[in-house]
């Protein structure tokens, strides 16, 4: 497990290097908003104890739903135009079918039948949506090519989610 995660950093620094160019605030923000989701799904699969699943998949929620919103409200509106309306469509879509599933395990306690398997295909689920986001040629990739300042855009997204992260946290703790 050690050596992965090394290899995984050695990875990503090669890719800075290589390209000699640091991504845009906005791509920059999202991007670690996929590796924190990503790593908690990991250490989920960790886990055997109830308590600790629940409170594990309570953070993934709180996460998902706070970047779909930022994405949705903040970042595909305005990306419209310079990314294909087919990718963005597409996101939208993921995002409605990944809102249901974490509305379908919120419903139930770990324990229960399916719950595990559907934290896990949530899981898949968003790993196949950051790919398609990630990727060469992808929506983000695509946004960086276009005329919006994706710094300053970067500012809007992480004012918003830190005003969605003190709303939905606390609304989550009563």
């Amino acid at each position: 497990m050690v050596a992965a995660a090394k290899s995984k950093a050695a990875a990503k620094t090669r890719r800075t290097r290589r390209t000699g160019r640091r991504d845009p605030l906005a791509i920059t923000l999202l991007k670690k908003d996929h590796r924190q989701v990503e790593d908690w799904f990991d250490e989920y699969e960790q886990l055997e104890d109830d308590s600790e699943k629940l409170a594990l998949f309570n953070k993934i929620a709180l996460a998902l739903k706070v970047h779909t919103q930022i994405e949705e409200e903040i970042f595909y509106p305005e990306e419209r135009g310079e990314v294909e309306d087919d990718m963005l469509d597409e996101a939208y879509v993921e995002h409605d079918g990944a809102k249901k599933l974490i509305a379908e395990i919120e419903a139930m306690q770990p324990g229960e039948e399916f719950y595990d398997a559907k934290v896990k295909v949530l899981g898949e689920y968003i790993k196949h949506h950051v790919k398609e986001e990630e990727q060469p040629g992808g929506i983000f990739a695509q946004a960086k090519k276009g005329d919006e300042d994706l710094d300053a855009m970067g500012e809007r997204l992480k004012a918003r989610k830190e005003e969605l992260m003190a709303t939905m946290g606390a609304e989550r703790a009563n």
